[in-house]
């Protein structure tokens, strides 16, 4: 994996631009949930940078106490969740949303999420855990490349076809199970399916035996500012079943949080 050194969707760089502070910035992204040791050697190679500068920034991070030194691999430490707190902690609307997410859960028993799109992933901004235990482990914050997710893909659905296009050629999906989607044309297919009904379904694409159906939240000039969804272990819930019995739900309960949020989000 390599963390590009680029600003965000491609912007013009101002003549203010702190090249020094997008570099840290790529350094912290270089570490996820696969990788969380790295050496300098390979902080270098997943950032571009030269193993003296990689050094650098990561003595300055060890220093500012976001990450720690072993002897021979980086870490990142718990002070980096102070980066992420202050923007969750601006955000109304995962406020807005969780107390309809937690009647999803209660309503069917399993687990419900809200994602953002943030780049070309998805972010969970709430959760509320179900009633029923699930092996994939998730926390607020955690991302995944959209087109892997349900809630991705009805994200993605209202991407111009060529920004998508851009999107799928340019972001190879990482085949996690042995029904992972990967292909371009046919994960195109599915966020065309998702813009055609309105909501996505993922047969255990994440992870062997999740099955996850999702539907979009929009704000008051119906642009769709996040995704909600529902979980579910393949052994409990056939895709039929999410279809008939947690589709419904979900779409009540984004229609509520849409009333919501048109009343308490949008400026008067």
């Amino acid at each position: 994996m390599e963390v590009a050194l680029t600003p965000t969707d491609g912007a013009e760089r101002p003549a203010e631009y702190v090249q020094a502070l997008d570099r840290g910035l790529a350094v912290l992204r270089a570490f996820d949930a696969s990788s969380p040791k790295l050496t300098m050697t390979d902080v270098a190679e997943r950032t571009g940078m030269t193993k003296a500068a990689a050094r650098r920034f990561l003595l300055t991070l060890v220093v500012l106490g976001y990450a720690h030194f072993d002897g021979r691999s980086y870490a990142l430490r718990p002070r980096v969740l102070e980066i992420g707190r202050a923007y969750l902690s601006s955000l109304q609307l995962p406020d807005v949303v969780l107390p309809h997410l937690e009647w999803v859960a209660a309503s069917v028993r399993e687990t419900s999420s809200m994602t953002v799109l943030e780049g070309h992933d998805v972010v969970y901004v709430a959760r509320v855990q179900g009633f029923r235990i699930m092996t994939v482990s998730i926390e607020v914050g955690t991302r995944f490349p959209a087109l892997l997710t349900s809630t991705g893909r009805v994200l993605l659905s209202e991407w111009p076809e060529e920004s998508l296009q851009a999107l799928v050629e340019a972001s190879p999906v990482p085949s996690r199970t042995r029904k992972t989607i990967t292909t371009p044309r046919r994960l195109l297919q599915e966020v065309e399916r998702a813009r055609s009904q309105r909501w996505a379904l993922t047969d255990q694409e994440l992870e062997e035996g999740l099955r996850s159906i999702a539907v979009p939240v929009r704000d008051a000039s119906g642009h769709a500012v996040a995704a909600i969804n529902v979980s579910a272990h393949a052994v409990r819930a056939s895709a039929d079943d999410l279809r008939r019995k947690v589709l419904p739900v979900l779409q009540q309960a984004a229609a509520r949080a849409e009333a919501d949020i048109a009343t308490k989000l949008t400026p008067p």
